[in-house]
């Protein structure tokens, strides 16, 4: 079995669509563990809501290509992603990331495995420090933890947890 980090994130019905995609996961592996919900700012296009964001532990028997070509694209589909090719970072229904696979270095398509941006990237780097916060990112030689926590002392205005909110 694989162990698989993967990031959500949601600006249109999020509250509806996060724990959803968590359900369709549910269906080809198992979820060990669930981050908080976060709420941060958009990166990119500003004009749009805010993104809530979490990240989920999941064990499953799919390879990082099956996750990449299959599960990814399925849930998204379901969850009626659209992809605007003008604009990546724009408003969407659901976004999932495969950030960490096992302990791997991997390149899948144009996605690097381990995702390059947890280290500069708050939305990323604070929900996984939540589920494995000793996890040594493969490549950067850092806990999650330190790095979520440098992120946050330079962050906390634009990043905060949502407790009212449950994956």
């Amino acid at each position: 079995m694989n162990q698989v980090y993967l990031a959500l994130g949601s600006n249109i019905r999020a509250e509806f669509n996060l724990p959803q995609a968590v359900r369709l996961l549910e269906s080809c592996g198992r979820i060990l563990r669930k981050s908080s919900i976060w709420q941060s700012q958009p990166v990119g296009d500003e004009d749009q809501a805010d993104f809530l964001n979490a990240a989920v532990l999941w064990e499953t028997a799919c390879d990082a290509q099956q996750i990449w070509d299959e599960v990814i694209p399925g849930i998204e589909a379901r969850l009626l992603r659209v992809r605007d090719p003008l604009n990546k970072n724009g408003p969407r229904t659901i976004d999932i990331d495969l950030v960490l696979y096992n302990r791997e270095q991997l390149q899948i398509a144009h996605r690097i495995v381990p995702d390059p941006e947890i280290s500069s990237r708050i939305f990323l780097a604070v929900p996984l420090a939540e589920l494995s916060p000793e996890y040594q990112v493969p490549g950067l030689g850092r806990p999650v933890s330190e790095i979520a926590a440098e992120l946050q002392a330079d962050n906390e205005a634009v990043f905060f947890r949502r407790d009212d909110v449950q994956l």
